[in-house]
């Protein structure tokens, strides 16, 4: 237990942290004082002419300890979920979402398609395949103990006291948001019954919290309210998820890989939220009548006995696990051309793509391409591959075209390169 004294004429702020709870006292030592505000946003408003006052802010968020984490790992671990080398076809949705897991800060991947494509399975079978990350243990938020900027508020002052912090392995998490949640459960809760009753405030954190350094996924997300569209769309600018409650604000990390999926005949994105993804994955019915009948035999031998499919494709999971791993570890050293970069910049100019993330994102997917290949230098090839799943979103939609925009990105690709 370590703990802050600061003292002014009005207010004596008393701050401690542990390894499982953050709390924040504050006890005025006069009757005459304003609003303060204690390092890490959190803001406490307190009115005039009040002594004897006391409020405790506090994380009282599920702690889990080294004891409880393996019995709930080992249950998770035995889901039948489908494994994502069995997935037939569907390849652009796929490269997509390795291309995400490699570099997160592509943005994440919207995937449009017809209904019974697999857009779930797929992004549902990722699951197996996310490397590990260090964490800081007990922390709801999944605190990266080594990047200020992922770290919650309670890790970051052990750190500038220079305390010791506890570090563990973990994968990826993946967080489903379900279309019927509500903010409270996305975001967090501030219990005000308690500030009544016993003078504390307690924080509870949501599904932004669980997300931090994971990947949150929204299954129908051009079906979710307009108001969670506006905090996935805050926190996906600027990192943080901040809750506001009676005079309260309290913030986190929220740093995750946003992928959603949904059906275009049930009703469009908004243009706002749909810029916000990284790349956008097309999915298609296969028209092939062999490849159907694959689909169909190795889904009725999933759900025949689960845990033997699985088996059958373990070699090719672990292949593609370290093949992510190793391409996460090499990114950094991947390098793409000045000209290449320059062309990219053509071609999302000449196609009126409106602002820079076009040009961000496709140098992004094209490095995480040829780390994925094993290569340290970007290619004409790694370029055209993620091109149109970086830009076709972008474009400013025409209600009289009736051509794919992939297709118009492609072909103003291969004009400005060739």
């Amino acid at each position: 237990m370590a703990s802050t004294l600061l003292s002014s004429s009005s207010t004596t702020f008393l701050s401690s942290s542990s390894s499982n709870i953050s709390s924040l006292a504050i006890i005025p030592n006069s009757g005459q004082f304003n609003r303060r505000k204690f390092c890490g946003r959190i803001g406490i408003p307190v009115k005039k002419n009040l002594s004897h006052l006391k409020f405790t802010v506090s994380s009282v968020a599920t702690q889990i300890n080294s004891t409880e984490q393996a019995p709930r790992v080992a249950t998770e671990s035995q889901r039948p979920v489908y494994p994502f080398a069995a997935i037939v076809g569907q390849e652009e949705m796929k490269l997509c979402l390795l291309l995400n897991v490699i570099d997160p800060k592509i943005g994440g991947v919207m995937i449009m398609g017809d209904r019974g494509t697999g857009k779930s399975t797929t992004v549902r079978s990722l699951v197996d395949l996310l490397p590990e990350i260090k964490v800081v243990s007990g922390d709801p938020f999944n605190s990266d103990p080594e990047d200020p900027e992922l770290m919650g508020i309670e890790v970051r002052e052990k750190v500038i006291k220079g305390e010791e912090l506890m570090i563990s392995l973990t994968k990826i998490n993946m967080v489903d948001l379900p279309l019927g949640a509500t903010e409270d459960r996305v975001c967090g809760t501030i219990d005000i019954e308690k500030a009544l009753t016993e003078g504390v405030k307690a924080f509870e954190p949501g599904l932004l919290a669980k997300a931090n350094r994971g990947i949150l996924y929204v299954d129908e997300v051009n079906l979710l309210d307009d108001h969670l569209v506006d905090v996935l769309l805050d926190s996906a600018a600027s990192g943080w998820n901040t809750v506001e409650r009676e005079g309260i604000s309290i913030s986190h990390p929220a740093r995750f890989i946003l992928i959603g999926s949904g059906n275009p005949e049930e009703g469009e994105l908004r243009p706002q939220l749909l810029d916000r993804f990284g790349m956008h994955a097309q999915v298609g019915t296969v028209r092939d009548a062999e490849l159907r009948v694959k689909i169909v035999e190795e889904r009725s031998s999933f759900d025949k006995n689960p845990k033997q499919f699985r088996e059958s494709y373990k070699a090719e999971q672990d292949k593609l696990q370290e093949q992510i791993t190793s391409a996460r570890s090499n990114l950094s050293k991947v390098q793409i051309d000045r000209d290449l970069r320059v062309k990219i910049s053509r071609v999302c100019a000449e196609l009126n793509v409106d602002g820079l993330r076009g040009d961000i994102v496709t140098n992004r997917a094209a490095k995480a391409l040829a780390s994925l290949k094993g290569r340290d230098e970007v290619t004409v090839e790694d370029i055209a591959t993620v091109i149109p799943n970086c830009l076709r979103h972008r474009l400013r939609k025409d209600p009289l075209e009736s051509i794919d925009s992939g297709l118009l990105v492609t072909e103003k690709f291969y004009e400005v390169f060739t």
